[in-house]
């Protein structure tokens, strides 16, 4: 995919997005470079609870995780970011045949990429630059591999409603096909009190974070926003589940994107991110209806957070 699609497709997502009602912005499009590196730097912060338990439970359980996802796999992981959580898994694998990072922001993609191949010479890394919502197709690897797994840490399907996630998740087993297996990290269920400062951390990053996606879109797409003129807002609605992120006009104004203008108004809410919250037997109720079955689960002593082993029916 071109430079020209892509651009093309980020303008036609963006109208489509600000003319509905409620207005909203694709998460995806948080991970830009700057994006995905205040992103990195939100999973260092205290409040930010989920990467540092992800890492924990993953660093005690890795030998387990790489026993089921088995041997001369493919590893495939969805929104690879960094890769910092899955060098652990990566450590513990046995005799992998690739790792296949796939994430939509390029330049972080493949420099990520570069630094892995360095440090795991005995693993094909074969970064892929796609959008993991819509069709693609995975590469081929030198050496064929036994069978591909998936890793989907970081509660990243959390972003999607329960509608898009189960859509999401049968694309998952079917590029999986029969004898795959998925390694998925899922925040759970928990009191607000913890929940809510993870996305409204003491050092404002989380704020940069989200309103850079209105940076991005004056950048690449000659928009007129002023970013000052809109805040960051995150709240948990406790009956669905779920936090839900905003960035908040602050006055009445006109923005143009293209040909197009756009009209908010003082207090008006732009959604840019849901993360739902899980319990595990919601969660493999809802992987159930894509065929895939509960191997094996994984959950730190406070019980914050899960990372599961599920496997398509066909091949459990």
């Amino acid at each position: 995919m071109n430079q020209n699609t892509i651009d093309s497709i980020f303008l036609q997502d963006v109208i489509e997005g600000l003319s509905k009602s409620p207005k909203e912005l694709q998460c995806k499009y948080f991970y830009d470079e700057k994006g995905s590196a205040l992103f990195d730097q939100i999973c260092e912060l205290e409040e930010y609870y989920l990467t540092r338990t992800e890492r924990k439970i993953m660093l005690d359980h890795a030998g387990e995780m790489a026993q089921q996802l088995g041997e001369q796999v493919m590893l495939v992981e969805f929104g690879s970011g960094s890769s910092m959580k899955t060098r652990v898994l990566l450590d513990a694998l046995i005799d992998p045949v690739a790792y296949v990072p796939l994430d939509i922001s390029e330049e972080h993609l493949h420099k990520t990429a570069r630094q892995l191949q360095e440090n795991y010479p005995h693993i094909e890394i074969l970064p892929l630059v796609a959008d993991f919502t819509k069709p693609f197709s995975l590469p081929d690897a030198k050496r064929p591999p036994s069978h591909a797994a998936v890793f989907f840490p970081g509660s990243t399907i959390g972003n999607f409603v329960p509608d898009a996630a189960e859509k999401m998740l049968m694309t998952i087993a079917n590029i999986l096909g029969p004898n795959g297996g998925m390694l998925i990290g899922i925040d759970l269920q928990k009191d607000k009190s913890i929940i809510e400062p993870a996305y409204n951390d003491s050092k404002g990053v989380t704020d940069q974070f989200n309103l850079n996606v209105l940076h991005r879109v004056n950048r690449e797409l000659g928009a007129n926003f002023d970013v000052d003129q809109f805040k960051h807002k995150a709240v948990y609605n406790q009956s669905l589940g779920r936090v839900e992120i905003h960035v908040v006009s602050q006055c009445n104004q006109t923005v143009t994107i293209g040909n197009r203008t756009f009209e908010f108004e003082a207090d008006e809410q732009v959604l840019t991110e849901y993360s739902h919250k899980y319990t595990i037997e919601g969660f493999v109720a809802l992987a159930s209806t894509a065929g895939f079955v509960l191997h094996k689960q994984w959950t730190d002593e406070n019980n914050l957070f899960a990372v599961l082993h599920l496997v398509n029916e066909a091949s459990s």
